[in-house]
């Protein structure tokens, strides 16, 4: 493996020295310390790439999964469907108006029934200039927990719907409730994918084996600078949440002169939408924005592909 990195506008080969994978356990990635990587820049020599990824999803009235904002009662519980049926109807188009104010692009990943179930939704950020990336069918199932030729046909039914809508094939792919099963890198890479979201194992980019000699990038997606389990597991109110975005921003931009590295923020419409919690993740963004000049804000699928051309 060599990475080719950028230094006063001198590209050199630098060689890469990692272990195979251990026989045990996924068998996708060595092991590799940060602080023993090649230095490589982001475009305009940035060191710290930054996007949001927006979760635009749709649930099942009265059967599969959701989030909770109270324990649910039985079937149909409307009080959690209604709460986050509101993240569509109205939460959604709160943080877009509030992504045009700040300039500031994203990466929507999408259940493919949204097109079905709200009209519209996705034409309004396709029209930004958004990235579009795949995010199974609906929120109210796991793909991780079907056999191969049923976790097959979901990518497969995802993929052909949002290429249909969007004119060409996400690059990207985010498991709807990060569910994997042991097959789904290969699967992903087979049906075309350039790169996956569902690992928080590091701050940058990193190639996963894939049957038959295949590979597939990985792009880190964040479980910490994430709504969900921030505001709805650790009830964590949208002031700290915020709170915490800024924390890590800070801390990462320091970080980052060190090595390049890469912070998603994970977005849910029904959760920080809502207009106390709005308020400050906005502050939080315009602290971001700020530093345009000098941090990249990007999408996932940018990052995924100046990383590949990087990381050969």
């Amino acid at each position: 493996m060599t990475v080719h990195a950028s230094h006063n506008n001198r590209i050199e080969t630098i060689p890469v020295t990692t272990s195979a994978p251990p026989p045990a356990g996924h068998g996708r990635y060595a092991y590799s310390a940060l602080p023993d990587r090649p230095v490589y820049d982001w475009p305009e020599g940035k060191r710290l790439a930054v996007y949001l990824a927006l979760n635009l999803e749709t649930f099942e009235f009265g059967d599969g999964l959701g989030a909770e904002l109270a324990p649910g009662g039985p079937q149909p519980d409307v009080l959690n469907y209604a709460w986050r049926d509101w993240g569509n109807r109205v939460g959604a188009w709160r943080i877009r108006d509030m992504l045009d104010d700040l300039r500031m692009p994203a990466s929507i990943l999408v259940n493919s029934r949204i097109y079905r179930d709200c009209p519209g939704l996705i034409e309004a950020f396709r029209g930004r200039g958004d990235e579009i990336v795949g995010h199974g069918r609906s929120n109210a199932e796991r793909q991780g927990t079907l056999s191969e030729a049923e976790e097959r046909a979901l990518i497969a039914e995802a993929t052909a719907v949002l290429t249909r809508e969007e004119g060409r094939a996400p690059a990207g792919w985010l498991g709807p409730w990060i569910s994997q099963s042991r097959v789904t890198p290969d699967l992903l890479a087979e049906a075309g994918y350039r790169y996956l979201l569902d690992w928080c194992h590091d701050d940058q980019p990193t190639w996963f084996a894939t049957r038959n000699g295949g590979r597939i990038l990985s792009v880190p997606y964040p479980q910490e600078l994430n709504d969900i389990p921030a505001i709805v597991a650790r009830k964590d109110t949208g002031r700290v949440f915020a709170e915490a975005i800024t924390d890590a921003f800070e801390e990462m931009l320091e970080q980052s002169r060190r090595a390049p590295l890469v912070m998603g923020i994970a977005l849910h419409p029904y959760i920080v939408g809502q207009p106390h919690r709005l308020r400050p993740l906005r502050q939080a963004l315009e602290r971001i924005a700020g530093h345009r000049d000098t941090v990249w804000l990007t999408t996932a699928g940018a990052i995924a592909a100046h990383a590949a051309e990087l990381l050969e």
